[in-house]
């Protein structure tokens, strides 16, 4: 599987910076602002940030081009309430989560054509292994689709001026989509540039041009750290462009569609036959039922409060996510594309 999203970088990127644990087009349509006030990022001295040698780039333009502030608070982030889950935008039955799924990896085995039985990330882009999927409730965490701007960065940085409707375009927006590595997806939780880098360094272009290409998609902004630590990667990123498929729509993914079939030459016409006595049907056969699904056993979870988990973010906050069926706390409203692992990602 080709996993670049993006072309033209050349060199090595600079290490990761922040923490020690080892994504649009800006000529999109600007977001309006939703009822809430508006917040207008304003740089102050103290904020300004270093600027390491340059090259030439289009992230580069981009990143300065963004609008640069503090970051704001996350006491009012609600991720369900205020960006919704996955959704199906074409309605063809495969929600966002399997949309990326069928993108991102090969060999891809799906029974019924709307979720994602199988399948291989070959190579995963935070760590560059291969990972062979399998749906399941012990397994389906094993690969997780990372909001490459994560949704709680975006809220700190301006999506909270947003629409409802443009923060659940945001949060299935394909642009800003990877599958990846599970442990790598919650080692990087909501954690910005400056923080997090994946471990594959020759990913770290890619990565933060898909950050910035976001960023200038649904105008939001970025602090004074991580501005800095983006320029420090792209000064090795030579001609490094922004992805190409800010504007494909869910379930119109490059390489989702079948292949056009020509069409066949009319054939001649042929002299009617008499038509054959009907003959009645034979009955057709009972179906067998289905043998019943014995979930694997659910690993250990932390203790619930009385009433269960209010959402995601109160379950991660208490280190209990993923949530697997069958364990204390899942419940359907927390796991919202239903394949047996909530609070995944």
């Amino acid at each position: 599987m080709t996993l670049a999203l993006l072309t033209g970088c050349s060199s090595t990127p600079a290490e990761p910076g922040g923490s020690p644990d080892p994504a649009a087009s800006t000529a999109a349509s600007s977001p309006a602002a939703s009822s809430a006030p508006a917040e207008t990022p304003s740089a102050t001295p103290a904020e300004t940030p270093s600027t390491a040698p340059d090259a030439s780039s289009e992230a580069l333009t981009a990143l300065n081009g963004l609008k640069f502030a503090a970051r704001r608070t996350m006491s009012d982030y609600d991720r369900a309430g205020l960006l919704g889950g996955w959704i199906d935008a074409d309605g063809d039955c495969e929600d966002t989560r399997h949309e990326v799924l069928n993108r991102d990896l090969d060999d891809v085995v799906s029974a019924d054509g709307c979720t994602v039985d199988s399948g291989v990330l070959d190579p995963d882009p935070y760590t560059a292994t291969t990972i062979n999927f399998v749906r399941g409730p012990a397994t389906s965490s094993e690969v997780q689709i990372d909001h490459v701007v994560s949704l709680g960065n975006a809220w700190t940085t301006g999506a909270r001026n947003l629409t409802q409707d443009q923060r659940v375009e945001l949060a299935n927006d394909p642009l800003n989509l990877l599958a990846v590595d599970g442990p790598a997806n919650q080692s990087k939780s909501d954690k910005p540039a400056d923080e997090w880098l994946p471990d594959n360094v020759d990913f770290h272009c890619e990565f933060v041009a898909i950050q910035i290409a976001v960023k200038a998609k649904y105008e939001l902004w970025v602090t004074a750290p991580e501005k800095a630590a983006m320029t420090e990667v792209l000064a090795d990123c030579e001609g490094q462009a922004l992805p190409t498929d800010a504007t494909v729509a869910v379930g119109d993914i490059p390489g989702n569609a079948p292949a056009p079939v020509a069409e066949a030459p009319a054939p001649a016409p042929l002299e009617p036959e008499p038509e054959p006595a009907p003959v009645a049907p034979a009955p057709e056969p009972a179906a067998p039922a289905p043998a019943p699904v014995v979930p694997e056993p659910a690993p250990a979870a932390p203790g619930v409060p009385a009433g269960g988990w209010a959402n995601c973010t109160e379950a991660k906050a208490a280190g209990a996510a993923p949530i697997y069926r069958g364990s204390p706390g899942y419940a359907p409203k927390l796991d919202r594309d239903g394949d047996g692992v909530a609070c995944e990602s």
